[in-house]
């Protein structure tokens, strides 16, 4: 696939709920449950599609506070996505570097005060990080490695004068070309999430 910014324009009229503060994860050959249990997360329900997730996530802030944090994983495309509706578990490396112990892990993140993060794990090592709206401070023990497949998914990574319109699009993208794992409206909307709260780290 090759994904761009501009394929997940739809993101913004279809998940608005989502978007603006949101953490999004896939792991690669795990299950839901097997997802679940690495987060030490207690089941609670199953919901299907993005609008009854955001629901389930804020039910779950009524009854937990921040004691406990949502999050709901289905399973695509052999990967394992986990979201979370104004969450943010899968961009800390405390929880995304043991996630990825035997397999991998791409993650990335937004807040409603526009802090983002995009990481790729892969068997415990952080293998890239940056911030979207920063693409040209990278670390990690590969933060070259991508650098074609970001400027091809649409980020800028010039220093200064760099094009921030379309960020947490082209991370989008940029977790697609890295996965092969596309998401659409109707995959959006039909996906079929089992849900759980996993404690405070």
């Amino acid at each position: 696939m090759n994904a761009t910014a501009a394929d997940y324009r739809w993101l913004d009229d279809h998940c608005p709920e989502l978007i603006e503060a949101y953490c999004l994860t896939l792991v690669r050959a795990l299950s839901p449950a097997d997802v679940l249990d690495r987060l030490r997360a207690r089941r609670e329900s199953t919901v299907t599609g993005v609008a009854a997730l955001v629901g389930a996530a804020g039910e779950a802030w009524e009854a937990n506070g921040a004691e406990r944090h949502f999050v709901g994983v289905c399973e695509l495309d052999g990967w394992a996505m986990v979201v979370e509706p104004n969450g943010y578990l899968g961009s800390l490396d405390e929880i995304s570097a043991p996630l990825s112990k035997g397999t991998e892990v791409v993650t990335h993140f937004r807040n409603v005060n526009a802090v983002d993060h995009f990481s790729r794990y892969v068997d415990g090592e952080l293998r890239l990080h940056f911030e979207p709206l920063f693409p040209y401070a990278r670390d990690g023990a590969d933060p070259d490695g991508a650098v074609a497949l970001m400027r091809a998914v649409g980020f800028d990574l010039r220093q200064e004068g760099g094009d921030i319109d379309a960020t947490t699009e082209a991370a989008f993208a940029l977790a697609e070309r890295l996965t092969g794992v596309r998401l659409t409206p109707e995959l959006m909307d039909g996906a079929r999430f089992l849900c759980g709260t996993a404690p405070g780290f």
